[in-house]
């Protein structure tokens, strides 16, 4: 070999290296992640001020949280819908975070399986589509327009799939859905710019005392009356980097839910005194009452529900194809934590079939 070929090997051989390295290093930031680094140093939680999540709030109040975090710091964010808090996952400015069952399906499908794992239920029904009075039946709703509180959240989702079933066209001649803010949602449903909503508690129990009844319960629509409302999820590279930190996430998850199960009344109030200190405003008694009413809490995440959770995005046009959920739920650092309080674990199985 000649003394300019030997060096062009060299220099093709080093570019390769280096290359190779790169490659490495993207890899590391998602499927590549280092396994067990032991507890983190710090937890990014997000949740939303919403009944529908009284374990993360029933977890943070009382402090199950950081009691079982021990060193891990806790650092709560707040979120008003599922899509903004998919993108802080997805963007890594979060760590783990209590969300609806649609957004969790699309933050999976968005980062083509990798990015997340639905770790843990937590809350299941608080979902109702409320209309005014003198709307009983679903053709009433044509020229109408009914709210949900973001586009591609799960209750948009439940709208949007529930009208094409009942051949109700989106739209001019149709339904006009919009997209608001829940508080906005009932202001105008007061002034009567909207015919009402599908929305979460409180927010379904709020306009039924603003004078709304209800056309559609959706735990009527699943067997059993199960559908995962909120679940937990986190990024994947933090579940294989951080366990134990993810172990004490579930722990504290399961003693919120323990005690909602067990002190319903005292749950009632260390929410809605939460929802208070985030939002400025507590719920009225009747409201609360009725909402916590029309809930279970469990951190069983439903699994056999998610494929047609899948079916149903793709019907609200939420994702452009069904998602392959393979992977999608890990419930292994659960059934742990599960196993050492003696309590029955829960089934990943059933995603490979539809349950309605």
């Amino acid at each position: 070999m000649t003394r300019n070929l030997r060096v062009l090997a060299a220099v093709l051989l080093a570019a390769a290296v280096v290359a190779g390295c790169s490659r490495a290093d993207s890899g590391a930031q998602s499927s590549s992640a280092p396994a067990n680094q032991g507890p983190a140093s710090e937890l990014r939680l997000g949740y939303f001020p919403n009944i529908t999540h009284a374990p993360a709030l029933i977890g943070v109040d009382k402090g199950y949280f950081t009691g079982q975090l021990g060193n891990t710091k806790l650092i709560n964010q707040q979120f008003n819908a599922g899509p903004d808090e998919v993108n802080a996952l997805l963007g890594g400015s979060l760590d783990a975070g209590f969300i609806g069952s649609s957004p969790a399906i699309n933050a999976f499908a968005k980062s083509k399986g990798e990015a997340i794992r639905l770790i843990s239920g937590s809350t299941s029904g608080g979902a109702q589509l409320v209309v005014r009075p003198d709307i009983s039946n679903p053709d009433q709703l044509k020229g109408q327009t009914i709210a949900t509180p973001q586009l591609g959240n799960t209750q948009d989702v439940a709208l949007k799939k529930w009208l094409k079933e009942h051949n109700l066209p989106q739209g001019a001649g149709g339904v006009t859905v919009q997209n608001l803010d829940n508080p906005r949602t009932l202001d105008l449903f007061k002034t009567g710019q909207v015919a009402g909503g599908w929305l979460p508690e409180p927010w379904s129990s709020r306009l039924v005392d603003a004078g709304a009844k209800v056309l559609v319960d959706e735990r009527t629509l699943w067997p059993n009356g199960q559908f995962p409302t909120t679940v937990l999820i986190v990024r994947t590279d933090y579940l294989r980097q951080h366990p134990d930190t993810v172990d004490a996430l579930l722990r504290g998850t399961q003693q919120a839910v323990d005690f909602a199960n067990a002190n319903p009344a005292e749950a009632k109030t260390v929410t809605n005194n939460a929802i208070k200190q985030l939002t400025g405003a507590s719920l009225a008694p009747p409201v609360l009452d009725r909402a916590f009413s029309e809930l279970t809490f469990s951190v069983d995440p439903l699994a056999a529900t998610f494929p047609q959770l899948s079916k149903d995005s793709v019907t609200a046009g939420a994702t452009p194809t069904e998602t392959k959920l393979d992977g999608f739920i890990d419930v292994t650092e659960l059934n742990k934590v599960l196993q050492a309080a003696g309590k029955p674990a829960v089934d990943a199985a059933g995603l490979d079939k539809a349950q309605r």
